[in-house]
């Protein structure tokens, strides 16, 4: 193969078959008779060949600029070389100009060894060598250094981020139908996101990309928040009202795994996010440049899935019981747009709803008649719902306690009556429930519970206020922070978890147990001679989610300081050990559960009188690892009275006799209540 360009004498003699002696005797000159080559650049050697061509001829190159004549044409970045060694074209021989000089014998001549290819091509620079070689550098050059595998690693690239972008759009916003069928579907969204791409220019394609790749990543996000809510509320993440329950969630992790897990969980959080929105990004970049540089094969492509996914959309095709042309990440956005255009126009008609009240003219002296002298106490068991009553694996050991309830309440003189409410929430905000019976409105969100907080609308709690005949109590043991809201309640004293003289130790989020709390209301309030009727509202929170550990029921007069408590939590479980397994979980709540009815009956045993009446009832059902993903959102109700008048006036309402409601008890919103129990009781 000719290792020399054509401007090289001998080179020419090559190609042409004739023989040059002065280029013979140039050729076999050795160094030291050669005279010094002069340096040049690129540039002279350009400016050298237009003199040539302007002239219409060339000067006879000089030895010393020929004795090297493929790294010359390297460093004037000529692709010459390469072509001359792939076929050399034949050359006229070209006259020298000026006389040689004088040389040895041709006889003599030592010909220089010519380099082999590989040398001069290892010589030159690897970006010069092959100019077309698609692949980048990379870090250090490695793309050139191992191109088989930089290929490899492009093609991989560029799967995993169509099978990113496949997912996001793919993934249920619900963990309980995520499923191995539900991502072999076809989205309709990822074919017309491929349309619009090859249809923009260089510059807007990659603009475009990087805006709907950061949106399906913050989609992505808003799936994940959803799975989060529907695993704790059983409903979606709210995005006009649920921002404030973020740092209730914080709190929660604080309290059920302390401050490690709580910063951890942050953190995790944090870089969740930018893993998918920079992951996404990217992702949609990468098969925006892919799809630019196969552009044929990726527009027969987008046809291909787009006629595929017409057809089994039209037959319904399915796999495993999933259609397989789906339009469900189109669906999950406009489910969202509908959500929050709801949420923004919630207020005016909660504002409109807010005005309507039966009692707002009744007079004081008209109010609550048929209760007067009595101690009235409305207590709120946390969690408290229908499954603890009617789930197979529950329901064995809560029947036993409430039979020993109801015979414990018998014993001292008491009857009861049960049935269903249903509550605005499930899984968790039972601030929104209690307001919602207290206040005879559906508080089924933040921006309602606000408006009616800040309202003059009256309670159940204000009217007792308002009679003049009831002091009112609040003990609110989960409150550990300004409570500001117990002033709209009309309650005329609280006792929050600093008031209560407990100094034993949290168990998880409760921070007193149950059977300290009502304890404590008997020796704050409820003991107290010769004291007018009270009027009490009693949140009891050891059935508080996590469930673990948990108190148990131990003997009053030994209750002390609440310090006996830190030998109970020791002897407890673990809240990381038991949420490793959703049958524990369920095991620890009817536990909860249990303890916290135990407590309160026991506690009317011992302490109630004949002007007690009792009104107890569960805030909402539990999370769905404890109820199996029922949308049911009943919870029990019962009300307790040692006068048996009290219970006279609900006998048309069809309730159960004891603690336990039939499964054919009445079921009412929870909303409705407040004015039929003041309707009963006007007179």
């Amino acid at each position: 193969m000719p290792l020399f360009t054509r401007s090289h004498p001998l080179a020419q003699q090559k190609a042409t078959g004739e023989t040059d002696p002065t280029a013979a005797t140039e050729a076999a000159e050795s160094p030291e008779q050669q005279e010094p080559p002069e340096p040049h650049t690129p540039t002279d050697a350009t400016e050298a060949a237009g003199s040539a061509d302007a002239d219409g001829s060339a000067d006879t190159p000089e030895p010393a600029k020929s004795a090297e004549p493929a790294e010359s044409a390297a460093s004037a970045g000529s692709d010459e070389p390469a072509r001359s060694a792939e076929a050399p074209e034949p050359a006229e021989p070209v006259e020298p100009t000026e006389p040689t000089r004088s040389a040895k014998p041709a006889e003599s001549a030592q010909p220089a060894e010519p380099e082999k290819p590989s040398e001069v091509a290892e010589s030159a620079d690897p970006t010069e060598q092959s100019p077309q070689l698609p692949l980048r550098a990379g870090w250090f050059g490695w793309r050139h250094r191992y191109p088989r595998t930089a290929r490899a690693v492009g093609v991989g690239t560029s799967v995993l981020a169509g099978a990113l972008l496949l997912v996001a759009l793919v993934v249920p916003d619900r963990l309980d139908r995520m499923t191995f069928q539900s991502f072999l579907r076809l989205p309709v969204e990822l074919i017309v996101l491929a349309v619009v791409l090859l249809a923009l220019p260089s510059r807007a394609r990659r603009v475009t990309a990087v805006v709907l790749g950061a949106f399906v990543g913050l989609s992505t996000v808003l799936k994940c928040l959803d799975m989060g809510f529907y695993e704790t509320l059983a409903r979606p993440f709210d995005l006009v009202f649920d921002w404030v329950l973020l740092s209730d969630a914080a709190d929660w992790m604080k309290d059920s795994f302390g401050h490690t897990g709580e910063v951890l969980a942050i953190i995790g959080v944090i870089v969740l996010l930018i893993a998918v929105l920079a992951g996404s990004a990217l992702a949609m970049v990468r098969l925006a440049d892919v799809m630019a540089r196969h552009r044929p094969m990726a527009v027969r492509t987008t046809l291909v899935l787009g006629v595929a996914w017409i057809m089994c959309f039209t037959l319904s095709v399915q796999v495993g019981g999933v259609t397989l042309a789906t339009k469900g990440y189109s669906q999950f956005l406009t489910n969202r747009v509908k959500y929050v255009r709801d949420g923004l126009g919630d207020a005016d008609v909660f504002k409109k709803q807010l005005t309507v009240d039966a009692f707002a003219k009744t007079p004081p002296n008209q109010l609550l008649t048929g209760l007067r002298g009595k101690d009235v106490l409305f207590t709120f068991i946390e969690s408290y719902g229908r499954v603890a009553l009617d789930d197979p694996t529950m329901a064995p050991e809560m029947d036993k306690t409430l039979t020993a309830g109801d015979a414990r309440l018998k014993a001292a003189g008491f009857s009861s009556r049960s049935a269903w409410l249903r509550s605005p929430v499930t899984g968790a905000g039972s601030w929104l429930a209690h307001s919602t019976f207290l206040s005879g409105l559906w508080i089924k969100n933040q921006q309602r519970y606000r408006t009616v907080t800040t309202s003059t609308r009256a309670t159940l709690t204000s009217y007792f206020q308002k009679t003049g005949a009831w002091r009112t109590v609040g003990i609110v043991p989960g409150v550990r922070k300004s409570w500001p809201e117990g002033k709209y309640f009309g309650l005329d004293n609280i006792y929050d978890s600093t008031h209560l003289g407990y100094n034993g130790p949290y168990f998880s989020w409760t921070p007193v147990p149950d059977q300290f709390s009502l304890e404590s209301f008997e020796k704050l309030e409820y003991g107290k001679k010769n004291r007018d009727p009270i009027m009490a509202e009693i949140i009891l929170a050891s059935s508080h989610n996590p469930w673990s550990p948990i108190a148990h029921t131990i003997p009053w007069n030994q209750l002390g300081d609440g310090t006996i408590f830190n030998q109970i939590k020791k002897e407890g479980t673990n809240p990381t050990e038991v949420w490793k397994s959703a049958k524990r979980v369920r095991t620890e709540y009817r536990k909860a559960i249990q303890y916290s009815v135990d407590s309160l009956t026991q506690w009317v045993q011992r302490y109630g009188n004949k002007n007690t009446v009792l009104v107890f009832l569960g805030d909402h059902q539990p999370v769905p690892t404890v109820t199996g993903g029922t949308t049911d959102r009943d919870v029990p109700i019962t009300i307790v009275a040692h006068d048996p008048k009290v219970l006279d006036k609900i006998s048309g309402w069809g309730w159960t006799d004891g603690l336990k409601p039939a499964d054919s008890a009445p079921v009412l919103g929870m909303d409705k209540f407040r004015d039929r129990f003041m309707t009963a009781y006007a007179k």
